[in-house]
C-alpha cells in the first residue's frame, strides 16, 4: 500500500522542519501544498524552505512557476501532483506533503468539485470591482445568488468570495450546487498529522518569525514585486501591508504589526479547517520529541488494509 503522509497545520507551527524531518526517515520526497510557496519571485514572505533544507531530500512545488505565469488553480495542483506522486510510487511506498492550505491538501487527499470553466475575463471585472468597492458589495451579491454558500464562505477571504461569484454568474446556477460530498478514490492512503502548540507560543513563533523576515529582506523582496501588485498570487499577507504602506496608509512600523496581526489570523483560519478534520492527528512538541508520531505512523504503515 503506497502512502502519502500529510503534515499540515498553522504557519510557523514546525510543519517544514518536521516534513524533512520524516522524508529522511522514510527515505520519501516532499510534495509542497503552500499555494503562497510555488512562486520562484516569492520566497522570504512566504517562509519558503531554505536551500540547504530543500538539498537534504528532494522537493517538488517549490518556486516551480514564475508569478508572470497563467494563473494556477487548485485544480491545476490536483492534476499535476497526482502525476508526481504516480513516478514517485513506482520507486517508494512513501511521499510527504507539507502545508498549510486547505484546499490543496483537500483537493491532492480527497478530490476537487468538478467546476466549469469561467471567462478570465469574469474574475478580472469582480477583481477589479473589489479593488474599487471593497468587498462589501461582492457578499451583497454572493448572498442573492447563492444564499447557501454565503452562510459557509470565510466572509474575510475575498478570494473564495469572487471564486463564488463567478461560478454564480458563469453558469446561472448556485456555486454551492457544484460542491460534491464524495470523496475521489485515490490509489495511496493518507496520514495527516499536525502539530499542536498552545496558542500563546504559536503567536510568539509567528510575531519572532516575521521579524526575522525583515531582518533577512522582506521590504526589498515586496518592493521588487511593487509593479506586479495587481497579480492574484500576490494579494497576500506579507506582501499587501507593504503595498499599502508605500500608499501612505501606515508607517513602516504599522506595516511590519499588520503583517504580524494578519499572519496570526491566517493561522487561526488553518487551526480551524484542520481542527474540523477528523483524520488529522495531532503531536504536542513534547509527543513529537518522543518520537510519538514515527511510532503511530509505523504502526499505520505496518496495517494491512
Amino acid at each position: 500500500m503506497k502512502t502519502l503522509i500529510a503534515v499540515v497545520g498553522a504557519t510557523a507551527s514546525g510543519k517544514t522542519a518536521l516534513s524533512i524531518e520524516l522524508a529522511k526517515h522514510f527515505g520519501a520526497e516532499v510534495l509542497s501544498a503552500d499555494g503562497r510557496q510555488f512562486y520562484e519571485e516569492m520566497c522570504i514572505g512566504t517562509a519558503r524552505p531554505t536551500p540547504q533544507e530543500m538539498g537534504t531530500v528532494p522537493h517538488h512545488f517549490v518556486a516551480s512557476r514564475s508569478i508572470h505565469a497563467p494563473l494556477y488553480s487548485v485544480g491545476d495542483f490536483e492534476r499535476e501532483a497526482l502525476v508526481c506522486l504516480d513516478k514517485i510510487f513506482r520507486t517508494q511506498d512513501v511521499a510527504v506533503l507539507v502545508g498549510g492550505s486547505g484546499l490543496y491538501v483537500k483537493a491532492l487527499c480527497e478530490g476537487m468539485d468538478d467546476m466549469p470553466n469561467v471567462p478570465l475575463s469574469l474574475r478580472e471585472q469582480l477583481t477589479e470591482q473589489f479593488q474599487k468597492q471593497g468587498l462589501e458589495p461582492l457578499l451583497v451579491q454572493l448572498q442573492t445568488l447563492d444564499p447557501v454558500y454565503f452562510e459557509q464562505v470565510d466572509k474575510a477571504n475575498h478570494q473564495r468570495v469572487i471564486r463564488a461569484l463567478e461560478m454564480c454568474m458563469a453558469t446561472g446556477q448556485p456555486y454551492s450546487s457544484f460542491r460534491k460530498k464524495a470523496q475521489a478514490e485515490r490509489p495511496f492512503r493518507v496520514l495527516k498529522l499536525a502539530i499542536d502548540l498552545p496558542r500563546e507560543q504559536l503567536y510568539d513563533r509567528i510575531n519572532r518569525r516575521v521579524l526575522q523576515m525583515v531582518a533577512d529582506g522582506l521590504e526589498a523582496e515586496a518592493r521588487a514585486l511593487l509593479p506586479f501588485r495587481e497579480l492574484n498570487c500576490l494579494q497576500t499577507v506579507g506582501y499587501s501591508e507593504w503595498f499599502e504602506h508605500w500608499d501612505g496608509l501606515y508607517s513602516r512600523e504599522q506595516a511590519i504589526e499588520r503583517i504580524q496581526q494578519n499572519t496570526r489570523r491566517y493561522a487561526k483560519k488553518q487551526l480551524t479547517w484542520f481542527g474540523r478534520d477528523e483524520q488529522v492527528r495531532w503531536f504536542s512538541a513534547q509527543a513529537l520529541e518522543q518520537q510519538q508520531h514515527l511510532q503511530w505512523l509505523e504502526q499505520e504503515l505496518n496495517k494491512k488494509d
